[in-house]
C-alpha cells in the first residue's frame, strides 16, 4: 500500500468508525487488565505524558530487551486477534481544547495500545488526558511530543497493529544477533532511530542525536572500534561527493572551493593545483583530492572519529547544528554526525593519558589539525533497530528509513504525502 493511498483511507476512515466500535473495545478490555499495560496511577495528566529513550539508562543492546520484546508481541496479538485498533480520521491537526468527534476514536487507539488511561473516558474534547496521552505516543514513536495530532503522528498512529507486530517479530531476530559480549565500553549507533548510545558496564551514560545517511547513500551496518580521534581535520571529499555535488556546484559557481576553503590537490605529488586548471565540465575532478582546510565552516567542524571499517565511513562534528532539531534526520552522506560530540569524545579519551575536557577545548581553539590516538580503542556497532523495549509495556517504534523492514507503511518518513 503507498503511503498517500494509506492516508486517504484514514481519512475515509471517520465513516465507519462505528463499525470499529464493536471489535475495537474487545482488545480494550482484555488488554487493560494485564499487568503489563502501561504504568499510570489514578493521577495520570498530561506530566505523566512524557517517554523519551532517554528515560532510562537500560541500552538497546540489553539482555533484558529481548525478554520485553516478547512480552510486548504477545500484546499486541491480542490486540490483533482482537480486531485492531480504530482507524483515527487524519482530517484536522488536534490538539488540547480542540473538540471533534475523531477524539472519540483516537482516545480508543490510545487504550488500546497502552498509552491512555482506561478511565479517561469518552469525550469528544481533545483534555489534558488525551494531551498526555498523544505526548507519550509520540515519545515512543520518535516524534516530538508536543501533543499535538499531525501528519507524522497520525500516519504512525495509523500503521495497523499487525504491521507493527511483523515489525517487531523482524527486529527481535536482530536484536538476537546482537546478544553477547560487546565491551565493556562501547558506542551503538541505531540508523533508524537517528540516535547514538555511550555504553558502560550494561548502562547508558550518554545519548546522542545523530545525522545518519540518506535514501541514496545510506549509512553502512558494520561492527569495528574506534581507534583514532582528530581534532580540526581536514576533510577529503570523497569521489562520489566530488561527482555528484561538488562537480555540479563548480559548473553554476566556480567561486565554490575558494570561498568554502577547500583545494585540489595533485594524488601523486600533493602539489596544488588551480581550479581554473580543471575541465568542470567533465569528471576530471574525481581524479584529485579535494581536501578542506581545518576551521568553523569545515564539513566535520572540530572533531572526527575514526574506526577502521571498508565503506570509509566515520564519525564527526558538523557546522551544521540546526540539523539536529529536524524530524527526519537523514541528510548525510553515510558518515554519522554527533550532536554534541565533544561530551562523547571526552568519555572515548577517558583512559588516554593528556586528554581531558580542558586538553581537548584548547586544541580545538587552536585550530590546529591534532590527531589522537586512543589507548584504549573503543567497540562501535552501526546497527538498524527499528522497535524495541527496554521497559516492560513501553515499546519504542522507528520509521524503516531504508526500506529493510519489507513493508511499506513502515518508511513513513521517506514516502510521499
Amino acid at each position: 500500500m503507498k503511503r498517500r493511498d494509506f492516508l486517504a483511507a484514514v481519512g475515509a476512515g471517520a465513516g465507519s468508525l462505528a463499525t470499529r466500535k464493536a471489535f475495537a473495545q474487545n482488545p480494550i478490555d482484555a488488554l487493560l487488565q494485564s499487568p503489563r499495560r502501561g504504568q499510570w496511577s489514578d493521577e495520570f495528566d498530561a506530566r505523566r505524558g512524557d517517554l523519551k529513550p532517554g528515560a532510562t539508562t537500560i541500552p538497546v543492546f540489553s539482555d533484558q530487551t529481548p525478554v520485553f520484546i516478547e512480552q510486548a508481541m504477545e500484546d499486541y496479538r491480542r490486540i490483533t486477534s482482537g480486531g485492531g485498533w480504530p482507524v483515527v480520521p487524519a482530517t484536522e491537526n488536534m490538539k488540547l481544547g480542540s473538540t471533534s468527534p475523531a477524539v472519540q476514536a483516537l482516545r480508543k487507539r490510545l487504550m488500546v495500545s497502552g498509552d491512555l488511561a482506561p478511565d479517561a473516558g469518552n469525550s469528544q474534547v481533545f483534555d489534558s488526558w488525551v494531551e498526555g496521552a498523544v505526548r507519550r505516543f509520540q515519545g515512543r514513536h520518535g516524534l516530538p511530543d508536543d501533543g499535538v495530532l499531525g501528519k507524522y503522528s497520525y500516519a504512525a498512529m495509523n500503521v495497523p497493529s499487525s504491521v507493527r507486530l511483523g515489525q517487531l517479530e523482524t527486529n527481535l531476530v536482530r536484536l538476537r544477533s546482537m546478544s553477547g559480549y560487546l565491551g565493556d565500553r562501547y558506542v551503538m549507533v541505531n540508523i533508524p532511530a537517528a540516535s547514538i548510545e555511550a555504553v558502560e558496564n550494561g548502562k547508558v551514560v550518554q545519548r546522542h542525536t545523530a545525522i545518519v545517511g540518506k535514501i541514496d547513500r545510506q549509512t553502512p551496518i558494520l561492527n569495528s572500534k574506534i581507534h583514532e580521534i582528530i581534532l580540526n581535520p581536514y576533510w577529503n571529499a570523497p569521489k562520489s561527493i566530488i561527482q555528484k555535488d561538488i562537480i555540479p556546484l563548480m559548473r553554476k559557481d566556480p567561486t565554490y572551493l575558494e570561498r568554502n576553503n577547500i583545494r585540489i590537490l595533485n594524488e601523486a605529488t600533493g602539489e596544488e593545483v588551480s581550479p581554473l586548471a580543471i575541465d568542470w565540465n567533465s569528471d576530471d575532478a574525481v581524479n584529485y583530492r579535494l581536501r578542506q582546510d581545518p576551521g568553523k565552516i569545515n564539513a566535520m567542524a572540530s572533531t572526527k572519529i575514526n574506526f577502521r571499517n571498508p565503506h570509509a565511513v566515520y564519525m564527526h562534528d558538523t557546522p551544521q547544528q540546526s540539523l539536529f532539531g529536524q524530524i527526519e534526520r537523514f541528510n548525510s552522506s553515510g558518515c554519522v554526525r554527533v550532536q554534541n560530540v565533544r561530551d562523547l569524545v571526552t568519555w572515548i579519551l577517558r583512559d588516554t593519558p593528556g586528554w581531558s575536557r580542558q586538553d581537548i577545548e584548547r586544541v580545538i581553539a587552536s585550530g590546529t589539525n591534532t590527531e589522537i590516538p586512543v589507548s584504549v580503542p573503543v567497540p562501535v556497532y552501526f546497527t538498524y533497530i527499528t522497535a524495541w523495549s527496554v521497559e516492560p509495556g513501553i515499546v519504542q517504534f522507528r520509521d524503516d528509513i531504508y526500506h529493510r523492514d519489507g513493508v511499506e507503511e513502515l518508511a513513513l518518513a521517506t514516502t510521499a504525502l
